[in-house]
């Protein structure tokens, strides 16, 4: 087998190519290779300096995620990095693409480095519930700033070739685009001017005191709420600045360990995984997705300016529709809006800007304007009259291909799709608000729509930088389903004895980034309102019907955007509102309902075993199709902590005998909302997991 590096000589510098397509990932050969290379380079006489750089159009970008889950092979990667350093002969690291995890360490291991324009740098392996293992947190803040390497090491964020060379990680920022050019004239003047080696792990690492450290784990307690990692990372670091290099490093390989062994670092794995499966459907495996250039927007309220921000930041032309020019010019302002945020967080040039409002970007009161559309969203109302109305003028309107796309958050896709006479052409595409951030995109596969469309779909996602998840035809569809499922369970607690703001404080100590009566005040309580409303004629008299948000609403009380919904909101801050407990005490007694303490345990394992029970149905109806697709959902949705892996993986950690049991428990209370579900029953049977269902 040829080896992925490969050494060459040119005069007195050995250059050693990288060339394992298509990321460069460190796998074992890999490893094998540089770490033979350059033993090879420093034995050749005449050789006076070593060049490392990645063939293609990256150099190292992190580890092989091929070799995750199984046993270490040697040579270990710390090994080669402290080969690279130990080499009696300068050893230039040439930078382009991404130089990330593994990769950056490997970076650091050199003694200079020069980088293109358009690298990037990053340690995230503290997304995979990991710290650099391979002295990353050792070199780092012997280079860098200390304040500057927690920074980059707690949140795995990268920074551009520019940032680096200001922080000292790299030492210039070459011109042009050839790397391996850069890399050896870089290393010519390292000769030529004697430099000589520099190993990182002989100089000494920048000042830094214990506040700095109390201060990244204070900080750390409130953003990075009940993860271990980062936390990890920030003693790991503690220790460059205060032990010998040896000892640094030896703590630091302990600490990984420790990582590698937690429930933490399983869940991250697992979210990582999945959410690259989740985009691989039998049904589109070899469909080729239609052209994807104009999109049209129908409807401008939030929904729909999100949408057309998200497409227009994407690069795609977009047409919005109002029914009038009074909402046609509020639409055009929200997107404006939108954008100039984009730009004050630099994400967007104003030079950028100025071209989309000016040619990207065209807003209509007449349907006719979507005529070339390769695909057509509507935002509109949540009402299903109103939907069918807008897909039958569609319908006639758009060209042949067009695909006419509902983003309903409920109401049935096949009844839509039945409004025109080309329903394999329609299909939900449910984003989740704002639009333009949030990354979770349900593609609703009706009942004739075709496998083309459906690529299409997650064509349209990709492009969008979103992650789309198959979802089946259901009310709510995969999250909103299994959401309105927990939100009773959770009315359920509250009329048991918990408070609203008991439930929210819980869930957030388990981890979730809001209480789900927040977030009900941010959405709109008025948005559930209507669908409870909707679906009252449907409702089963033998439901406990918890009616304390409808009272708010009937108050006018629908959240954040009227002042006043579960929380009084006032000058930028939000507080408990005690009329709330007043609503509720008051349906109790009414109920006959004795209220009881409910501990902060108890709302966590109703919440869990009321999302893990539905999401078995929703799975086993088909509507998901496998679990992973609900951990996807919830993960990137839903605000679920993805520490933990999603609601799914979560079940498994704990037992899914647990979860049953819990169900049981609960039942005594209400027997008509907590029935386990059949799959759930069987996977405890057997033994079984729902990661078993997974590919």
């Amino acid at each position: 087998m040829t080896s992925p590096v490969s050494l060459t000589i040119a005069g007195d510098i050995a250059v050693i190519e990288v060339s394992h397509p298509p990321v460069n990932a460190l796998s074992q050969v890999v490893r094998a290779g540089l770490a033979d290379c350059v033993s090879r380079a420093a034995e050749t006489e005449d050789v006076q300096a070593i060049v490392i750089y990645g063939a293609g159009r990256t150099f190292i970008a992190g580890a092989d995620i091929r070799e995750f889950g199984k046993p270490a092979l040697e040579p270990y990667l710390p090994e080669v990095i402290n080969k690279i350093e130990a080499t009696a002969k300068p050893v230039v690291i040439a930078l382009h693409g991404t130089a990330l995890g593994g990769g950056l360490e490997v970076a650091l291991g050199g003694h200079y480095r020069v980088a293109l324009s358009s690298a990037r740098f990053g340690l995230p392996e503290v997304t995979l519930g990991l710290l650099p293992g391979a002295g990353g947190t050792q070199r780092l803040p012997r280079l860098a700033p200390v304040d500057k390497a927690l920074a980059m090491i707690t949140t795995g964020r990268q920074i551009d070739a520019k940032q680096a060379l200001e922080l000292g990680i790299i030492d210039r920022v070459a011109d042009g685009d050839d790397v391996r050019t850069a890399g050896i004239d870089f290393a010519r003047e390292v000769i030529a001017q004697g430099k000589g080696v520099r190993p990182t792990s002989a100089l000494a690492c920048h000042a830094a005191d214990a506040q700095v450290f109390d201060a990244a784990r204070a900080k750390l307690a409130q953003s990075a709420r009940g993860q271990i990692a980062p936390q990890k990372c920030v003693d790991a670091i503690q220790g460059a600045v205060t032990l010998p290099f040896a000892k640094g490093l030896a703590q630091e390989r302990a600490l990984f360990q420790d990582l590698m062994r937690s429930d933490q670092r399983v869940a991250l794995i697992h979210a990582f995984f999945s959410e690259r499966q989740v985009g691989k459907l039998p049904q589109i495996q070899g469909v080729r997705a239609r052209e994807l250039a104009t999109v049209g927007v129908v409807g401008g309220g939030t929904m729909g300016a999100g949408i057309a921000v998200s497409a227009l930041l994407a690069g795609l032309r977009v047409t919005l529709a109002e029914r009038d020019e009074d909402a046609l010019e509020r639409a055009g302002t929200t997107v404006s809006k939108l954008l100039m945020g984009s730009v004050k967080r630099n994400k967007l040039s104003q030079d950028q800007y100025d071209a989309i409002m000016a040619s990207g970007f065209k807003s209509t009161t007449d349907y006719a304007d979507f005529t070339n559309a390769d695909v057509v969203i509507e935002a509109v109302f949540e009402n299903m009259e109103v939907k069918k109305e807008v897909f039958a003028r569609l319908d006639a309107i758009c060209k042949p291909g067009a695909i006419l796309a509902s983003n309903t958050s409920y109401l049935d896709v096949n009844a839509i799709a039945a409004m025109t006479s080309r329903p394999e052409d329609v299909i939900g595409l449910h984003f989740f608000s704002p639009a333009h951030v949030m990354k979770l995109l349900e593609v609703v596969v009706a009942d004739k729509t075709s496998p083309e469309v459906v690529a299409t779909g997650f064509a349209l996602a990709k492009v969008l930088r979103k992650v789309a998840v198959r979802s089946g035809v259901c009310d709510g569809f995969i999250g909103n389903r299994i959401l309105s499922y927990y939100r009773k369970a959770l009315d359920g607690a509250v009329m048991a004895g918990a408070s609203p703001f008991d439930v929210d404080r819980a869930l957030v100590n388990f981890g979730l980034a809001m209480g789900p009566f927040a977030v009900g005040d941010l959405a709109g309580l008025d948005i559930g309102w209507a669908t409870r409303k909707r679906l009252a004629p449907t409702r089963d008299p033998r439901e406990a019907y918890a009616e304390f948000s409808d009272r708010l609403c009937e108050m006018g009380r629908f959240g954040r955007k009227t002042g006043r919904g579960f929380y009084i909101y006032e000058d930028g801050k939000s507080a408990p509102d005690p009329q709330v407990d007043e609503i509720i005490v008051a349906e109790r007694a009414a109920k006959k309902i004795d209220a009881r303490t409910i501990s902060d345990q108890e709302i966590v394992d109703r919440y869990m075993a009321a999302m893990v029970n539905e999401a078995a149905r929703v799975v086993e109806e088909g509507i998901a199709l496998r679990p992973l697709d609900v951990d996807v959902v919830f993960l990137n949705g839903y605000g679920y902590p993805r520490w933990r892996g999603g609601p799914m993986h979560y079940a498994d950690t704990v037992g899914l005998d647990k979860i049953l049991n819990d169900i049981k428990a609960f039942a005594a209370e209400d027997d008509f909302l907590w029935k386990p579900a059949p799959l759930l029953q069987r996977l405890v049977a057997k033994g079984e997991t729902f990661a078993s269902l997974n590919p």
